[in-house]
């Protein structure tokens, strides 16, 4: 299934996570998106299990990853002219 207008589209819930992390941080994260598992020893692993539990949070994040993807999408380029 093709979703051109989908941001997300082929972006795994992990990806984003190590994304925010190295863009933005834990202590960001917690700020924007109120879980524990951002607030208390934050882990990809911990992070992973509870979002795929919980809609709510996950959309959040979802959310949070797009209006950082320009910022992310430029630094990833950034990398890759660097290479």
């Amino acid at each position: 299934m093709n979703q051109p207008n989908n941001p997300l589209h082929g972006i795994t819930l992990e990806a984003m996570l190590r994304d925010l992390v190295i863009h933005i941080g834990w202590e960001k994260m917690a700020e924007k998106v109120s879980i524990n598992c951002f607030k208390h020893e934050p882990s990809i692993k911990s992070s992973l299990a509870f979002l795929r539990k919980t809609p709510w949070a996950r959309q959040k994040v979802e959310i949070l990853y797009q209006f950082n993807l320009k910022k992310i999408t430029k630094a990833s380029e950034n990398k890759s002219n660097l290479e």
